[in-house]
């Protein structure tokens, strides 16, 4: 952006909070006697300290002309809600593509009573750590509210704030592998890794890796960003054999609060290491560039789909029941993920992926489930017929085979001249741009498994199916995995019930991209709140299996009670040590990130 267009942006910015006049604001934080000395508080647009047009143009200058004032798409329905450009951009909002291009947009367009996506009022693309580093500097010289976008697939809404200078790291993507990969300062063997920009999103990661003939641990979402997954734990598809991504991380370089730019690992800065290893993203520092260990690509990766229709209660209970023993006896190993949903209408949908099996060998684990269904004559019916499909893994992220030959299981970026190379995941459509009315989650113990438990755990699926669709993911939870990943997962800062647990428990609900005031695009917030309280009921029915439920962060009830510990257990009071010594003053603040409850829920105004 020129100089020009910058200070007339500048210029056009209300002299008033952004947050104050959409309601949305914290207040002052000040307390009630006028003779105290008023808390710690963070400049917003309009108030004295906010930034001169002068000190942004010096920030500009620092980033090489990489500043710019955010504006809204939105704005354009805003001033004609039933224009064609309005209409173009909600379709554009199913296209996460389209989302995380556009520094203003959030993958996720808001939660019912809990926020609204709403940008920043400025934003740095970066392109280095070094203007990273400088966005950070201002942001604590002039106290700013600072917040980091990388993938910005955070269901919690801390890629963006109102009245914030974002760091964009979207465009610092590029991916390298190094057969030979040494961390700084370590004396260890030389062993195959991936590093990657803090904007790669794990498309790119996990093609790179496989060109190499290798695989990384990430997400399975294509369009996730790298950083931010690593950072709060990462679970994916093949978990159950590769452990957590947190668990791979091998070097980070990392601007801190003071404006450094760091290297951490295990050999330098050990303490921050672990920290940025599933203790949360942006609560510790701005990583700019992960390097992550890699594995010998499996042959073959595949995945069963199908759904299995009970006739009464009763049957499904008995289905359920099956199912249960069926996975314990079959499906709990490294060779198998991904998830069962049990619905309100006595329905159990499949979606599981294998590794490591040929299709025949994946037909013969399912064959003995399968016959027991057949046999129990009218009790069930298969809704949707299993399917089973295999492929070489060296193919499983590659935009042009998987186009020409599964193009069934591929969304394209639909923009006009847009990278080929631009695909998602189709079983992803519908988080793109959609606003959530509720999402719960919690880690479900093996010993729920056993036979003097099933039991219990069936008749508390059984009914918090009554209420709302559950769900199970068997991958993110890492009991069934090899002992050395294991090891390696309770060497991070993630809840370590994560390592005890089977699957994590989901239910949630969502509605199409929406936002408050919005004529013709509000959310349905009756539906929301009726929805959200059952599945308030049903993860109820859930937790009363668990003594101290415990919660993935990236996948989680905005409004979680006990989050600290839900989140990171014991290892919580370990995660404020790194924080107090690396961000003393609380530059980087995220909502129920580590410190956050030392301030405003708006990151404004410190409470103490």
């Amino acid at each position: 952006m020129n100089r020009r267009h910058l200070l007339q942006l500048i210029g056009g910015l209300p002299m008033i909070s952004t947050a104050h006049a959409q309601g949305t604001g914290q207040g002052t934080g000040q307390g009630a006697n006028p003779g105290a000395t008023p808390p710690f508080r963070r400049h917003r647009p309009g108030e004295p300290g906010w930034p001169t047009a002068a000190e942004w143009e010096t920030l500009n200058t620092r980033v090489q002309g990489r500043l710019s004032a955010v504006q809204s798409p939105l704005d354009a329905c805003r001033s004609a809600p039933t224009s064609q450009e309005c209409a173009t951009l909600f379709r554009r909002l199913k296209n996460p593509w389209y989302i995380g291009d556009t520094p203003a947009l959030t993958q996720t367009s808001g939660w019912a009573d809990a926020w609204t996506s709403a940008p920043s009022a400025y934003c740095v693309a970066a392109r280095d750590a070094r203007d990273v580093a400088a966005a950070v500097t201002f942001a604590r010289e002039h106290r700013l509210r600072l917040v980091v976008k990388g993938g910005g697939h955070s269901y919690q809404g801390t890629s963006q704030a109102p009245d914030s200078l974002l760091v964009w790291t979207r465009q610092m993507n590029d991916v390298a592998f190094d057969p030979a990969f040494v961390p700084q300062g370590c004396s260890v063997t030389p062993q195959p890794a991936l590093s990657v920009g803090a904007g790669a999103l794990w498309l790119q990661a996990y093609g790179a890796a496989a060109k190499a003939g290798r695989y990384v641990q990430g997400g399975g979402c294509l369009t996730v960003g790298v950083a931010g997954l690593v950072q709060s734990g990462g679970f994916g598809s093949f978990s159950k054999r590769f452990g957590l991504a947190a668990a791979g991380l091998l070097e980070a370089e990392v601007v801190t609060a003071d404006g450094q730019v760091r290297i951490a690992n295990a050999c330098t800065h050990p303490d921050l290491f672990w920290g940025l290893k599933g203790g949360g993203g942006g609560s510790l520092g701005v990583v700019t560039r992960l390097t992550l260990r890699t594995h010998a690509l499996p042959e073959v990766v595949g995945a069963v789909f199908g759904a299995v229709k009970a006739n009464s209660d009763a049957a499904f209970r008995r289905l359920i029941d099956r199912f249960m023993a069926f996975y314990r006896d079959s499906l709990f190993n490294p060779r198998w993920g991904e998830q069962v949903r049990f619905r309100r209408d006595n329905t159990m949908m499949l979606s599981m992926v294998f590794q490591g099996l040929d299709r025949d060998a994946a037909m013969a684990v399912w064959r003995p489930l399968l016959s027991w269904i057949a046999d129990q004559g009218g009790d069930y019916t298969l809704s949707e017929p299993p399917v089973f499909v295999a492929l070489p893994a060296r193919f499983f992220w590659d935009p042009a085979f998987l186009k020409q030959n599964a193009p069934q299981v591929i969304l394209n970026d639909d923009r006009p001249g847009a990278p080929a190379d631009n695909i998602f995941w189709s079983s992803n459509l519908g988080e793109a741009g959609w606003f959530l009315h509720a999402y719960q989650s919690t880690w479900m113990p093996a010993s729920l498994l056993d036979d003097q438990r099933r039991g219990q755990l069936v008749e508390a699926l059984f009914a918090a199916s009554r209420r709302w669709q559950m769900s199970l993911h068997f991958n993110k939870g890492l009991a069934g995995a090899p002992p050395e990943e294991l090891a390696a997962a309770r060497d991070t800062a993630t809840n370590p019930a994560a390592v005890e647990a089977f699957a994590l428990a989901i239910s949630a609900a969502e509605g199409p991209p929406a936002f408050p005031g919005l004529a013709g695009h509000e959310p349905n917030l009756d539906q929301a709140r009726a929805n959200a309280s059952n599945i308030t009921a049903a993860m109820g029915e859930m937790r009363k299996l668990v003594p101290e439920p415990g919660a993935y962060v990236s996948e989680s009830n905005y409004f979680e009670e006990n989050w600290s510990r839900a989140f990171w257990g014991s290892n919580y009071p370990r995660l404020q040590v790194v924080k107090q010594k690396y961000d003393p003053d609380g530059l980087f603040f995220v909502h129920h990130g580590v410190g956050s409850e030392d301030w405003s829920a708006d990151g404004f105004a410190r409470r103490r």
